[in-house]
């Protein structure tokens, strides 16, 4: 038997036909290419920090409910006591944890463009994915998606609020219509809510078919992998029948713990990247052929002339920049490209070497 025959005879169809989720090499560029926060902390806050860490029993299986964390993370977002919170390790094992818990045949609902895991994750499981084109303003069809949850009775549907990679608040009407109508239940993904003044995690008590799902790692955190949904305690209890046992380590525990006590330096470093947002926004819509698209998170969605985004993204590459070639995904993507809002000096050499990438 050859080795593809064998490798054909054990994994399923489904895993054959994915293609791995790809994260570029960053070493040496300027790095705005994958939506983090920009900000580290102080060499006083870090000293805290590992003083915190130190008395962390590293022999010791963690908390496997987190149950400091999981209070402070309800406390903070104010999560009203009759809802309940589920940890995952990033907000990639919350969404494998929804989809594993449904029957093979189950349908997936969400909107395209959107975030890309909602569809591997069905894929590699076998699910009935479908996606609704946005609307070219990258706003919901309200009336496409409605006829797509009566055709397909969807078990969950996924709306990230921003949208990633559009970057934009979907019309809140219409996503409350749309949780009227759906008979499973709608996930709204508010992973870029510190820079959007927007959320539903107030209207949780509204709807029992609700689930406002949050990440640490837009807030300045990527490197702990924790995210979080909160929804009724009867459909967070079915996930922690199939959540792993102590999923959430000890030191991202106690570090993400010790960094909500201090919310007052992510409070900061937030109002510096929105202000950075609207700088580099203005400045991207003065360059000839570029138009950029309003955002509510910590990255710019931006369209090129035509059939030029992949050259351009090169040449912002060669001069030491990284940012996201969106086109490749085609639709409403075709000549776009995304640029995570950094620093000022590297925004300032971004647009610089985008000026340069145009003239070329």
């Amino acid at each position: 038997m050859s080795s593809n025959d064998f490798i054909n005879s054990i994994f399923r169809p489904e895993v054959l036909a994915l293609s791995a989720y790809h994260v570029a090499d960053a070493a040496g560029f300027i790095k705005l290419d994958a939506m983090e926060n920009p900000y580290s902390w102080s060499d006083e806050v870090k000293q805290q920090w590992l003083a915190a860490l130190k008395d962390c029993e590293l022999n010791r299986y963690p908390d496997p409910e987190a149950r400091q964390l999981n209070a402070t993370i309800k406390r903070v977002n104010g999560i009203p006591d009759e809802f309940e919170v589920l940890l995952g390790n990033g907000s990639d094992e919350i969404i494998q944890l929804l989809l594993m818990a449904l029957p093979p045949t189950a349908s997936v609902l969400s909107t395209t463009p959107s975030f890309v895991m909602y569809k591997q994750i069905s894929d590699s499981l076998g699910l009935r994915y479908n996606g609704v084109p946005l609307l070219d303003n990258f706003d919901l069809d309200l009336p496409a998606m409605l006829a797509a949850i009566n055709e397909h009775q969807p078990s969950v549907i996924f709306l990230a609020y921003p949208n990633n990679p559009t970057s934009n608040l979907f019309n809140d009407a219409a996503i409350v219509k749309i949780i009227e109508a759906a008979n499973g239940l709608v996930v709204i993904d508010e992973a870029y809510a510190p820079f959007a003044d927007a959320s539903f995690m107030n209207r949780l008590g509204q709807y029992e078919n609700l689930l406002v799902m949050r990440t640490v790692s837009k807030l300045g955190l990527a490197g702990l992998r924790l995210g979080y949904i909160a929804g009724l305690p009867a459909i967070i209890e079915q996930l922690h029948k199939i959540r792993l046992p102590y999923n959430i380590n000890v030191l991202t525990q106690v570090s993400v713990e010790f960094a909500l006590s201090h919310h007052e330096i992510f409070d900061q470093q937030t109002q510096a990247i929105c202000s950075e947002r609207a700088r580099v926004f203005q400045q991207l819509n003065a360059l000839d052929g570029i138009t950029a698209y309003p955002s509510a998170a910590n990255f710019i969605l931006f369209k090129t002339p035509k059939d030029q985004a992949t050259a351009i993204f090169l040449a912002i590459k060669q001069q030491g920049v990284l940012i996201k070639n969106m086109s490749p995904q085609a639709g409403l993507l075709t000549d776009c490209l995304r640029v995570t809002i950094g620093q000022p000096e590297e925004n300032t050499a971004f647009l610089a070497a985008l000026q340069k990438s145009l003239a070329l």
